[in-house]
């Protein structure tokens, strides 16, 4: 048997960043994980000399607490083009930001993706979210997403054909069910920054915030049994400590609760990696299916996004959709008739099939949760926040402060 002060459980990022806020604090936390490495699902795998990540992912670089935590310049971040290539009907048109992207103005106006009144709804909205305070965005009058965005005069075409597929692609629910705090909080973030992944994939997030730690203060391979407020069960022994905090998904956090830790469910999400001799296409940019009709949401080629994604000159694209049970071969037919027979010859190197990929979101929510069970146990992860890497950071850190506020008090 062991003892440390504090024992938090998943290394997910949540957890890493628990670990690190309670080292900086002055205690000497136990990070145990089940699985070889830090991350959770923000981690990058070499597959023939690819840079997969598990499920497609970016990190958009203006949350908050990323910027507090993350040293963006190591991690080399390669950003996406600001906007969309939209597929509606038979063609591909552009879609981006007249403000970071003035050049594509004309494009965009031009794009029919929605009409004139929906492109000054979208400026309207755009100027609302960003002179907010943020954490004011989480106190508006709640509602689902897709009733937010149609209160907000915006067209069943243009929510169909263009923020439907966007914000699937974010928040993996295409019904747009989520909360629209979620949906203001996820437009601001997409205004005021840039979707990016770290030049060698997002893995490299979970890897420089597990660098922080000792060597010693991490345990991977670590299969956690059972958890009470003062120790921690594994296959290898008891963990005695003054605070536990579980930093899992809410289903093992649910299971190691005895169902303290409500699971609320999660969106599930499929993609597809594929090599091709080619890129189809030449920009860092996501790419949305508008017409709401086929097995694919979006799709990105990571090799124009960063170079080391690809081993030499052949590219490497992510195709997503959220949810699962989708066939390859209908996944194939999609891409056939976007880019033509070539697609043929695409390779497939993975299918990743995540059946929690994102928690769901309740509305009627406190969307601060509190990280103190009634137990005495501590929990963090984005289902106690905003289902999102922010959230996972910013509910870590939060747990880790109101541990420290509870060993201060203990004599």
């Amino acid at each position: 048997m062991t003892s440390h002060d504090v024992v938090v459980v998943g290394a997910g990022l949540a957890g890493l960043a628990a670990s690190i806020r309670l080292r900086d604090k002055g205690h000497e936390p136990l990070l145990l994980e089940r699985s070889d490495g830090p991350g959770g699902r923000v981690r990058t795998d070499l597959v023939d000399g690819f840079r997969l990540d598990r499920g497609f992912q970016s990190l958009l670089t203006a949350y908050p607490a990323a910027q507090d935590l993350l040293d963006y310049d190591a991690l080399d971040l390669q950003t996406f083009d600001a906007g969309a290539l939209v597929r509606i009907r038979d063609d591909f048109h552009r879609v981006s930001d007249p403000f970071r992207c003035p050049g594509d103005a004309f494009g965009s106006l031009r794009a029919p993706v929605g009409s004139l009144k929906d492109k000054r709804a979208i400026l309207k909205f755009r100027k609302r979210v960003c002179a907010a305070e943020i954490d004011d965005l989480f106190t508006e009058k709640e509602t689902t997403a897709v009733e937010r965005l149609r209160s907000l005069g915006f067209s069943d075409t243009m929510i169909d054909s263009f923020l439907r597929p966007l914000f699937a692609g974010i928040a993996l629910d295409p019904e747009l069910e989520f909360s629209s705090r979620s949906l203001e909080f996820i437009f601001r973030m997409l205004t005021e920054g840039d979707a990016a992944v770290p030049a060698e994939g997002m893995g490299a997030i979970a890897e420089q915030l597990a660098a922080r730690l000792p060597d010693d203060a991490v345990r991977y391979d670590a299969t956690v049994t059972g958890v009470g407020t003062t120790h921690v069960d594994t296959t290898d022994g008891r963990v005695e400590a003054l605070a536990v905090v579980i930093a899992t998904d809410a289903a093992d956090a649910s299971r190691l609760t005895g169902g303290e830790v409500e699971d609320p469910g999660s969106h599930a999400l499929t993609t597809w990696w594929l090599s091709a001799p080619e890129p189809p296409v030449q920009r860092p940019i996501f790419v949305l299916d508008g017409n709401n009709d086929s097995a694919v949401n979006n799709l990105a080629v990571l090799s124009q996004v960063s170079e080391a994604y690809s081993p030499d000159d052949r590219a490497l694209i992510a195709v997503s959709t959220p949810r699962l049970g989708v066939a390859e071969g209908d996944v194939r037919t999609t891409l056939t008739d976007w880019f033509g027979d070539g697609v043929e010859g695409w390779e497939t190197l993975r299918v990743d099939s995540i059946e929690r990929a994102q928690p769901r979101q309740k509305l009627g929510e406190d969307p601060d949760q509190s990280v103190r069970l009634g137990s005495g146990l501590f929990v963090a992860g984005d289902h106690r926040q905003h289902p999102s890497i922010h959230g996972a950071l910013v509910s870590g850190c939060r747990a880790a402060d109101a541990v420290t506020a509870k060993l201060c008090r203990t004599p």
